[in-house]
């Protein structure tokens, strides 16, 4: 048992570069030569992760999707168990949304032009003007229609366990005026913790929370709601309703 884990880890880990190129490859051919739109274009993404979470044995299960409207935009604020989070949300979490990406991954070849064409957003993580710049264009996007996910922690959890939120995307939903979700990914970290290479099976569960009006927030209380934001993440890992 443990040596077909063991190769089917294995073959994971060779399929995500290789279905990582053809997917960057036709979204590029899709949007640039089709000149198909942005929103059409977000199954080749789904189908991608879909593929990835069939070949690694992990199923998903989506809970409270009914707690948010569809016509509308949000920040979806997520715990980060694992990279595997990516998969499982491009995969399963049915709803029209863009990553949040820092912006060295946009200068990757062809992956980080894919994801510029598909409307993903790109984010400077350093300090001074060109970070402030990013982070108020990232609100104009957002505050226009556009839905994103993000991980208020800012790197994956090293233990599986919840860590503190930072202030930044709060920063970025004050500004944006557009609601917060809370999500509650658990499973992921069982499957592939921070540091290892090989994937295991299991089942994955998102757990989605009602909307937090951040209008009520000044930037002066960015801290106040990233608490509160975790607080919410925190119960729903925790798997109440």
């Amino acid at each position: 048992m443990r040596l077909l884990i063991f190769i089917r880890g294995v073959l994971v880990l060779i399929l995500i570069p290789f279905a990582t190129f053809v997917t960057s490859l036709l979204a590029i051919l899709f949007l640039v030569i089709l000149r198909g739109s942005e929103q059409k274009a977000q199954v080749l993404p789904r189908t991608w992760a879909r593929i990835i979470l069939a070949a690694s044995g992990v199923k998903v299960k989506v809970i409270g999707l009914d707690n948010i409207d569809k016509g509308r935009p949000y920040i979806f604020a997520a715990n980060h168990q694992s990279q595997f989070d990516i998969f499982t949300m491009q995969g399963c979490f049915d709803f029209d949304f863009r990553w949040l990406a820092k912006k060295e991954l946009f200068q990757v070849p062809l992956f980080g032009r894919a994801m510029h064409l598909a409307g993903y957003i790109s984010i400077d993580r350093s300090h001074g003007r060109q970070a402030l710049k990013s982070l108020k264009e990232a609100a104009e996007r957002i505050a226009a229609g556009t839905s994103v996910i993000l991980f208020p922690e800012g790197t994956r959890s090293l233990d599986g366990k919840l860590h503190d939120f930072k202030s930044g995307g709060m920063v970025l939903a004050i500004k944006s005026g557009v609601p917060l979700i809370p999500v509650g990914i658990s499973g992921t970290y069982e499957i592939l913790p921070k540091g290892s290479l090989l994937v295991k099976p299991g089942q994955v569960t998102i757990r989605v929370g009602k909307p937090i009006d951040t209008k009520a927030f000044s930037a002066g209380q960015k801290h106040e709601l990233a608490t509160m934001i975790q607080g919410e993440v925190a119960r729903l890992i925790s798997g109440e309703a």
